[in-house]
């Protein structure tokens, strides 16, 4: 997914309540409650739609499909429209297959503090608190009943220069993630029909190479 896959990111001991209908909390609240959230959260399926938006030429794009997560590491993104492509974490490589050239490239998990992401974070790696700075987003980035913070990394990444999460107030489920470039490039999540803790099992993360297909060892992956 490339840069795509900039695309999530100890719990603290304090105790947060974040529900509606109560003062606007701080931002670090948010993201401390958002932490334990998905501390608690053993696996989950979503439908999601991946927007990509270039910054030099404002190009857009717009993909969908399904995923599971399964802690810790697991992860299986499939894409459905408008073509064909997967890619499968199975905690310690993740392989993207590309059926239309029958293509394979295998990278390595990042492990430890290198796992600073927004798409780790779901599967219980990194820490939002530990690795992020967050603040709110203000105006038509925060729909009404969310919160949307802004994710400032504490140490620069490679491949965005921030991150943007919406999530709903009652819930805390995650309706939007963003990995953003100052350049304007953007790489949006959307999901929905999210469901969490339903018992997934391992064999959708096992990926068997195809026969004839060309393998690409790409090393450490870049999330």
């Amino acid at each position: 997914m490339k840069t795509s896959w900039t695309v999530l990111v100890s719990v603290l001991a304090a105790s947060v309540s974040v529900r509606a209908g109560q003062s606007t909390p701080a931002a670090t609240e948010v993201a401390a409650a958002l932490q334990r959230k998905y501390d608690s959260i053993r696996d989950f399926s979503a439908d999601f739609t991946h927007q990509h938006q270039s910054g030099v030429l404002g190009r857009k794009v717009s993909e969908s499909g399904s995923v599971l997560v399964k802690k810790p590491g697991k992860m299986r993104w499939e894409y459905k429209a408008p073509e064909k492509k997967l890619f499968v974490s199975d905690g310690a490589r993740i392989y993207f297959h590309d059926p239309g050239s029958n293509q394979v490239t295998v990278s390595e998990v990042p492990q430890g503090d290198q796992a600073a992401s927004a798409a780790l974070f779901l599967t219980g790696k990194g820490n939002l608190v530990r690795d992020f700075s967050a603040s709110f987003i203000q105006g038509e980035g925060a729909p009404p009943g969310t919160y949307a913070l802004r994710l400032d990394p504490r140490t620069p990444q490679g491949e965005y220069d921030w991150l943007e999460i919406v999530v709903d107030r009652d819930t805390l489920l995650i309706q939007r993630l963003t990995a953003a470039e100052k350049e304007g490039g953007r790489s949006t999540f959307l999901f929905s029909r999210f469901k969490e803790n339903v018992g997934i099992g391992d064999k959708p993360f096992v990926f068997e190479i195809p026969r004839g297909a060309e393998v690409i060892h790409a090393g450490r992956a870049k999330f």
